[in-house]
């Protein structure tokens, strides 16, 4: 599974390693968007998709245009709740319970092959944390957090879907809220050793076939089973198993022999 991670990259460098035009209307979340070092599902995440403009948008660049060819999806960045909540959910409450979906049951999934096949999107992340089981015989019988992210130091992109979903019994007025999902798939090799899941994670030659509105839903699937980037791992402290605590420290490796005795 993955159910916490780092984010802390300026939403500039963002926009320029997804190549996300400058005059792409901004999210009003972005504004008020946060760096943290131990995002935690219900959060506020950044995701990167590729939309339609909004209809008034879309209505104004028809006029504009010298023929009626229709709006083209442009890339964006925009924030959602970690999180997904079908469209068909009658509580958004079941969100908390879909901060990832398995690779193997998206299309056979509800709560996910629709989203599959309209709402994709990848989920940049600077790593993740996942907790390492002590080895057999250990004196240390607590799992050890793990740090797992590029070597280069570089961005990760999380295969993801997005979702709408709004209060139907308060009418047209009510509130969209946007969530996601983190895909997650099976773990191989060393990795493995650490959880048995990892996210699912693209190399930015799959991102724009991952993102088109026009891949398919089975397409789209078939990205997931691709080679995943090269990472790298070390243990860091287990300050990062609370969500209450955050900042760049988190990030620092340590010897098992400095984890903190917790009384």
């Amino acid at each position: 599974m993955c159910g916490r991670y780092a984010s802390f990259r300026q939403n500039q460098d963002l926009l320029d390693a997804f190549k996300i035009g400058r005059d792409v209307p901004d999210d009003p979340e972005l504004a008020q968007w946060q760096a943290s070092w131990n995002v935690a599902p219900t959060t506020p995440v950044r995701m990167v998709v590729e939309r339609v403009p909004r209809r008034e948008q879309a209505a104004e660049a028809a006029e504009a245009a010298d023929d009626a060819a229709p709006p083209v999806p442009v890339r964006q960045l925009r924030v959602a709740r970690w999180g997904l909540v079908p469209s068909w959910a009658k509580d958004p409450g079941i969100g908390s319970r879909m901060i990832n979906a398995r690779s193997e049951t998206l299309l056979e999934k509800p709560a996910f092959r629709t989203a599959l096949a309209k709402h994709r999107c990848l989920i940049p992340a600077d790593g993740y944390y996942e907790w390492r089981p002590p080895a057999p015989g250990a004196a240390r019988t607590a799992k050890h957090p793990q740090l797992i992210h590029a070597p280069d130091g570089g961005l990760l992109a999380f295969a993801g879907l997005y979702e709408f979903w709004r209060d139907r019994t308060l009418g047209e007025a009510a509130p969209w809220l946007v969530t996601c999902t983190i895909i997650t798939t099976a773990a191989e090799g060393d990795m493995a050793q650490i959880h048995d899941r990892r996210p699912a994670m693209l190399t930015p030659e799959a991102w724009d076939a991952w993102l088109d509105p026009t891949t398919s839903a089975p397409d789209a699937r078939a990205l997931l089973d691709a080679r995943p980037p090269e990472l790298a791992w070390h243990e860091v402290s287990t300050a990062v198993n609370s969500v209450a605590n955050d900042g760049p420290h988190l990030l620092d490796p340590v010897a098992p022999e400095e984890q903190p005795t917790l009384l």
